[in-house]
């Protein structure tokens, strides 16, 4: 027979009741949404080799598909990053540059980019600053997933969000870029 101990129930309960509130708390935070027509807000943050990226050192150059995801080596997320890599001479052809972003850290994001041969730049956001300046929302208590492809003139022109879908991330920003190059 299992005895419940009834003060550890109770303990849990406002454990999980904290956490609910937290989360909810860290989502009233955060920035606004950034939507299609939206400036993109400019950052730097650390790639996985350690250098500095600055949005302003892209902007005007190359289109920008930046996606966050909220976790390396988790199994959405790796096959998120695994659809950008396969694409990623697609997308380099048609003037685009991979950026994906997470709160994990450096040595993290190289060990995942190594893992999997991944070609593209992965940023480190720890604190999840510029997660807020884009206003994305947690989901299921994680970082959410949600990707983005931003103009020569720094403009929003696409947004994609899909929790649990992260190959079409990359399959739906690349017919977007493409469709946009016919126009």
């Amino acid at each position: 027979m299992i005895k419940i101990d009834i003060t550890m129930i109770k303990y849990l309960l406002v454990i999980l009741a904290a956490s609910f509130l937290f989360s909810c708390a860290a989502q009233a935070q955060s920035g606004k949404e950034l939507l299609t027509g939206d400036a993109m807000p400019a950052f730097s943050l650390t790639d996985q080799n350690g250098k500095e990226f600055k949005t302003a050192d892209y902007t005007g150059k190359k289109v920008l598909v930046i996606y966050f995801y909220p976790k390396d080596e988790s199994m959405v997320c790796t096959k998120e990053a695994c659809a950008f890599r396969d694409s990623f001479d697609q997308f380099t052809k048609a003037g685009a540059m991979v950026i994906g972003i997470n709160g994990g850290t450096v040595a993290s994001h190289k060990a995942f980019a190594d893992h999997y041969k991944l070609p593209f730049t992965l940023l480190s956001d720890p604190g999840n600053k510029v997660y807020n300046m884009f206003g994305i929302h947690k989901k299921f208590f994680m970082t959410g997933r949600k990707t983005f492809v931003i103009d020569l003139k720094g403009k929003i022109v696409y947004a994609h969000e899909a929790m649990m879908q992260g190959k079409e991330h990359a399959d739906d920003a690349l017919q977007f870029i493409k469709a946009a190059k016919t126009k």
